[in-house]
């Protein structure tokens, strides 16, 4: 192994297991995030499957030692194909007595626990409610308990540093993540050249974090509490060129891609609102690639500057949470009625109001499919894992511009901040998207602004300044053909429908709705978003059993798939789990007449597999005649 101070197979001996997770949490100062990113670089460089979950704390400051502040990074890796990062951690980092409390009932039966005594004072305790020192009361019994004092050992270690004691102090994270690498070993070398890189102008920062990391792995290879290392063989993924990807990078990858194919300078309005601000940060990055970023003063500001970029030719973009998508509610009715391409990108998490910002949901369905005044019918896609993410980016650009229609991206905290390899797309095979502004008239004749493409319905798209093509407009509603102002009753009425048929025909361009496993059966699972990846381990489960049960996954929430009705009868039962109140389920149930089973919850966790496992036996027992 490149770069550890001793190959751990010449002193103690090396276990092959398929898969582990691990969780670290601790303070939001304790450098968790970066310690499980760091771990995730280097795992996924040695070739294994990964699904990560960052749990961020929702306060911005939060006490230290607290419960409201502890910040967790979970990471699953195997040697096969995985769906989720794991419901159990098998492996639980724990730097204080708070993330001891918040996280030590979902370590998995016989896992194990690396404590960090160094953080258990009588304050700490306290800190974290616990009334007794649940090292010395039999709380932690059932765990294979590892305790080191990580702020002692990292300040022997650092004895020579020039960094002074909180500097020291905060390498501790280095330490823990050196113990992890021999643990399971890993590469130190990935780590070593981030650290260099990241930190390229601060040498004696670069070589504190390398000698706390060094010092970790080498105290885990000297110490008698660690026996065994262990070892996950690389995973045997489609051949290609993969990088580990979160889904606000992907998510931001697919926009600029869909840019380049159409040849269009691409523009993002939009407001700083957790979790959809790194979108905002990245396409920053590709002024080269014409892309243009404005952060505006506010929500409502930010879409009406990306309705104006498409009204003047450009992919007008905007991206928010929840709670900005309700305020730029007006203006995207504005963008129906002007029938002007925009793409929305809503990164869902917890609510009503400012809820829990950094917990995922996904409760905004029904707001994206009705909340606007009017009716106002808008495109609807959403992304179900990171990488799809990218493919959702593309679509929601190239339908916008094909339909000259809003579309919605509905993301959430979930895909956005996890990750996964990402096979990387050949440029050259990705579409071209075509778009035709409307030319010059010079022959006199009227230029007829609402003169639409017979297949989609789509307008013409009218470039302003371009000779001959002056028309009206605005929020006010248009005269067919002309685009006048008009409040004829019968005018209205066609317009309305005219808008809700060109939503309607984007189901001839998405494709329809397909399943894995048989094509009838028992039980069909529905699904859309990020709880594929629940549902696709637990019907794999299933199926292993011996059930008719199959799964089927939504990109397209509006329009639903031309095929999704009669695709629903053919199944005995259907299940639909979401995170939210059934917002799918009562769309469903009220358009196809499908007594659709809702599974949902809301306490801004993801589903794990198991949950979604249990529930299908249950049904599975009650459909065949069991209690």
């Amino acid at each position: 192994m490149q770069n550890a101070p001793n190959s751990p197979a010449a002193v103690k001996p090396i276990k092959d297991i398929d898969q582990v997770v691990i969780r670290f949490a601790g303070d939001s100062g304790d450098g968790m995030q970066l310690t499980g990113d760091q771990f995730t670089r280097t795992t996924a460089l040695m070739g294994n499957d990964i699904a990560t979950f960052p749990d961020f704390p929702a306060e911005i400051r939060a006490p230290a030692g607290t419960l409201p502040g502890v910040s967790a990074f979970q990471l699953r890796f195997s040697s096969f194909d995985i769906h989720t990062p794991g419901d159990s951690p098998d492996v639980l980092v724990a730097m204080n007595p708070a993330a001891l409390k918040a996280h030590i009932q979902e370590l998995s039966k016989d896992g194990v626990l690396i404590l960090n005594t160094g953080s258990f004072s009588a304050l700490d305790l306290k800190k974290a409610k616990y009334e007794k020192d649940p090292r010395t009361d039999g709380t932690l019994s059932g765990w294979r308990v590892i305790e080191v004092d990580l702020a002692a050992r990292t300040k022997e270690a650092l004895a020579t540093s020039t960094l002074d004691a909180r500097g020291k102090e905060r390498c501790k994270n280095m330490y823990a993540l050196g113990i992890l690498y021999w643990m399971f070993h890993r590469d130190m070398e990935p780590t070593i050249k981030s650290i260099q890189q990241k930190f390229a102008k601060k040498g004696d920062i670069v070589e504190a974090n390398l000698m706390a990391m060094k010092a970790g792995y080498l105290y885990a290879e000297v110490t008698e509490v660690f026996q065994t290392a262990y070892r996950v063989a690389p995973a045997k993924l489609k051949p290609g060129t993969y990088r580990n990807i979160m889904g606000n990078q992907a998510l931001c990858l697919g926009l600029v891609a869909a840019g380049q194919q159409s040849g269009l300078q691409m523009f993002l309005g939009s407001y700083p609102i957790t979790p959809a601000s790194d979108i905002l940060h990245q396409l920053s990055t590709y002024k080269n690639l014409n892309v243009v970023t404005f952060q505006a003063e506010d929500e409502i500001a930010a879409v009406c500057s990306a309705i104006g970029a498409s009204y003047s030719g450009s992919i007008g973009l905007t991206s928010t949470s929840g709670p900005g998508l309700a305020l730029k509610a007006e203006a995207i009715g504005l963008a129906v009625m002007a029938e002007l391409p925009l793409v929305v990108i809503n990164v869902q998490r917890a609510g009503p109001s400012t809820g829990m910002p950094t917990k995922t949901q996904q409760a905004d369905l029904l707001q994206a499919m009705h909340g606007r005044n009017g009716e106002s019918p808008v495109a609807i896609l959403a992304p179900s894992t990171p990488g799809d993410a990218f493919e959702c980016g593309f679509e929601a650009v190239r339908i916008a511009l094909q339909f000259m229609t809003p579309v919605i991206v509905l993301s959430d905290g979930y895909i956005a901040n996890g990750s996964e390899p990402w096979l990387l797309p050949d440029i050259e095979q990705l579409p071209k998207i075509g778009v035709k502004f409307a030319p010059e008239q010079t022959s006199g004749e009227k230029f007829m602004p609402y003169a639409r493409d017979q297949k989609t319905l789509a307008r013409v798209w009218a470039k302003p300044g371009t000779k001959g093509l002056t028309h009206r407009i605005g929020g006010l509603e248009k005269a067919d053909l002309t685009g006048n102002i008009s409040y004829e009753p019968a005018n209205h009425q066609h317009m309305v429908d005219t808008r809700a048929k060109k939503i309607a025909n984007i189901a001839d361009a998405v494709g329809e709705a397909t399943t894995f496993g048989p094509d009838s059966g028992d039980i069909l699972v529905l699904g859309w978003g990020s709880t594929r990846g629940a549902i696709t381990s637990a019907v794999l489960q299933m199926q292993e059993q011996g059930h008719k049960v199959s799964a089927c996954f939504l990109r397209w929430l509006n329009p639903l798939p031309r095929n999704l009705g009669n695709l629903l009868k053919q199944y005995k039962r259907v299940i639909l789990p979401e995170l939210n109140k059934g917002q799918l389920c009562s769309m469903i149930r009220a358009k196809y007449l499908v007594d659709v089973d809702s599974y949902s919850k809301v306490d801004g966790q993801p589903f794990k597999s198991q949950e979604v496992l249990d529930y299908l036996n249950n049904a599975m027992t009650r459909l065949k005649g069991g209690k």
